[in-house]
């Protein structure tokens, strides 16, 4: 089945009012005395299913939508697709919006969704399917009604997955950047096999009906990389960080619109082997969500915002979270009205919706990667 993908342009719809667990509330504010926060709630207070994880956000004309998977827990068949809007005063109900299946109609999980929405085309969401990360394939599904109806899902070509984690992002010239990654066990020297992360990009110059893969972008300090997110320069570079296996973010960069690119190599922000996600401010500068430690397994319960003039040197800019348990996998947007929204996984049970204002984060220096006190 051919998919035929078409783009729209982002229309931007301002968010007011709170639902579920809104701990903090106000209005925007600018200037350095306005705390950062605007507000701070759960997508939903009771989910439908005993866990979730792995949230993307947009803003549409009918206001955000926010999309997520979940079942009983990670890898289970009965993991899903689940998504819910926000009307301006509240979060609808979580609905299930995409199933998957093998190609003999066995239930199997699902993974990641990523929402898009490109210049003159539906709301395009994307999605991975299959038993495990290795045997993944990618699907997308699409929508003319701001998220309440959607197509069939369509697979995707052979070697193309999608964005793996984060939105892709749309030049200029209307040409999509997808951030993707693969990860694959392959026969090592013992008679062990050995897990290899690599990242790569994938390609459209026409909206999205056909793609093509760049890389994967090298690695020869053996970071084993993953899940990518773009930043697009002023100067038309493209800049990529990437999660990695050894305790620190990774990076890559494009001079040509991301056809080449250099090769990854390590950035001073640590990484626990823990998702990330980041933006170009409208203001100039770029904002990344992560998890601040070193810490690698499952240890993810500091939840950071940093920002960044140039992309290299960062600054502590918003502690999200700081305490026992896992707050992970965040996707971040800047609306129409300025503020930036974030999600995120908390303790695998919600999805948190964070609101910023950045105009009042005030970053401070992170020297030798630490955060400071």
């Amino acid at each position: 089945m051919r998919c035929a993908f078409l783009s729209l342009s982002l229309i931007a719809a301002a968010l007011s009012g709170t639902s579920g667990c809104a701990h903090r509330s106000g209005v925007p504010h600018r200037g350095d005395t306005a705390p950062p926060v605007v507000r701070e709630e759960f997508i939903f207070e009771q989910g439908p299913t005993p866990a979730c994880h792995a949230s993307t956000i947009i803003e549409t004309a009918q206001g955000l939508v926010a999309a997520w998977f979940a079942g009983t827990q990670e890898r289970a068949a009965d993991v899903g697709i689940w998504l819910a809007r926000h009307d301006g005063s509240r979060w609808s109900a979580p609905e299930r919006v995409a199933t998957g299946r093998m190609p003999d109609g066995t239930p199997c999980p699902c993974w990641n969704p990523v929402l898009f929405k490109p210049h003159g085309g539906p709301l395009m969401l994307f999605f991975k399917v299959g038993p495990r990360e290795s045997e993944w394939w990618g699907e997308v599904q699409t929508s003319t009604d701001d998220a309440r109806t959607w197509s069939a899902a369509c697979r995707l070509p052979d070697g193309i997955l999608g964005p793996i984690k984060n939105k892709p992002v749309q030049l200029a010239d209307g040409a999509i950047i997808s951030p993707s990654s693969t990860e694959e066990f392959r026969r090592g020297s013992r008679p062990k096999t050995v897990e290899v992360w690599q990242v790569h990009l994938e390609l459209s110059s026409d909206g999205g009906q056909t793609w093509t893969k760049v890389g994967p972008i090298a690695d020869p300090g053996g970071a084993n990389v993953i899940q990518p997110t773009v930043l697009v320069h002023d100067d038309g570079r493209l800049q990529i960080l990437c999660r990695s296996q050894v305790g620190r973010l990774q990076e890559a960069w494009s001079s040509d619109q991301g056809r080449t690119w250099s090769a990854i190599g390590p950035v001073e922000l640590p990484n626990p082997d823990s998702g990330i996600d980041a933006v170009k401010l409208r203001d100039g500068r770029f904002l990344l969500v992560y998890n601040h430690s070193d810490e690698k397994g499952p240890n993810r319960r500091v939840l950071n915002v940093a920002v960044s003039a140039d992309g290299r040197r960062w600054g502590a800019a918003l502690v999200l979270e700081n305490q026992p348990g896992e707050f992970s996998y965040p996707a971040v947007i800047q609306a129409a009205d300025g503020l930036v929204h974030i999600t995120y996984t908390w303790n695998r049970k919600r999805i948190k919706h964070v609101v910023i204002n950045p105009a009042a984060l005030t970053p401070r220096p992170i020297h030798a990667g630490q955060w400071p006190q």
